[in-house]
């Protein structure tokens, strides 16, 4: 099946959620909730069997969203350029329409339904639920430096990241289709190959925008009169910085002096 046929078939199942959501009593005026409203179950409508792979992956899929959406609701206030900026807003609407599309998935299957806005995973160990992060989500750290992050280290930041975090999901996909009985449902096996082949494409853009930024601070530095950085993985000291050269890795946080130099050199 093509591409184009999988985007047509989820994007058909996104607009039986929306249809639904509009049957809900006292739903809020959209400029007082930008999340999606509980979806309305409807067990009639499940005809194909699914197993608890595809349960744990919805469920999973759902908080690994949500912070999708805190990442690049951030992108307009945080000073990021415009080609981030247009790619953030594309995402954050896409996200939001596969949360609401996963949750009432969950819901017409009795299954537990994750706030639209969960931040962790939750997993069972010794007959206790405990919170985890899926995988490439970012950690309260990393979350809290993209937080503070401005212009050109926020654009630096949130390709490192939502490249890791797109790497995730992938990987979550992956999981799923090796699962034994998995995916037998067609919105659950199209959903999920959409996410593999969107968000792949995604982060070789991404990668594309990261070397191009990184080649801008090269650039400056070099015309700035500063030796330009070495090839990935090396370091050098200049004028009292020593920076990692490794466009995944980024600028050594810990050199603060060695940052108030750089900056004004971005």
């Amino acid at each position: 099946m093509t591409p184009t046929c999988v985007r047509t078939i989820v994007a058909g199942a996104l607009t039986l959620v929306a249809a639904a959501g509009c049957q809900s009593a006292a739903r809020p005026p959209a400029s007082q909730s930008s999340m999606p409203p509980d979806p309305v179950a409807r067990p009639e409508l499940v005809r194909q069997p699914y197993s608890p792979a595809d349960v744990k992956f919805m469920a999973g899929m759902i908080p690994h969203h949500a912070q999708a959406v805190v990442m690049t609701g951030w992108a307009p206030t945080r000073d990021a350029s415009p080609q981030l900026q247009l790619m953030c807003e594309r995402m954050l609407i896409s996200q939001r329409d596969e949360i609401a599309f996963m949750r009432t998935w969950l819901r017409d299957r009795g299954q537990f339904v994750p706030a639209a806005d969960a931040t962790h995973g939750k997993m069972e160990h010794d007959g206790m639920t405990h919170d985890m992060l899926m995988p490439g989500m970012l950690n309260e750290a990393e979350m809290a430096a993209l937080e503070k992050a401005r212009g050109k280290e926020f654009d630096r930041l949130f390709l490192i990241g939502m490249i890791k975090h797109h790497q995730g999901a992938i990987g979550m996909v992956e999981e799923l289709f090796a699962s034994y009985g998995a995916a037998q449902d067609d919105f659950v096996y199209l959903f999920a190959a959409d996410i593999q082949a969107d968000q792949a494409t995604e982060i070789d853009r991404m990668q594309q925008m990261l070397e191009a930024l990184v080649l801008r601070f090269a650039m400056a530095v070099t015309y700035s009169g500063v030796e330009a950085p070495g090839p990935p993985g090396a370091r050098r000291e200049n004028a009292g910085c020593i920076r990692p050269t490794s466009n995944a890795a980024g600028r050594d946080a810990s050199a603060a002096e060695c940052d108030r130099h750089c900056e004004a050199e971005y």
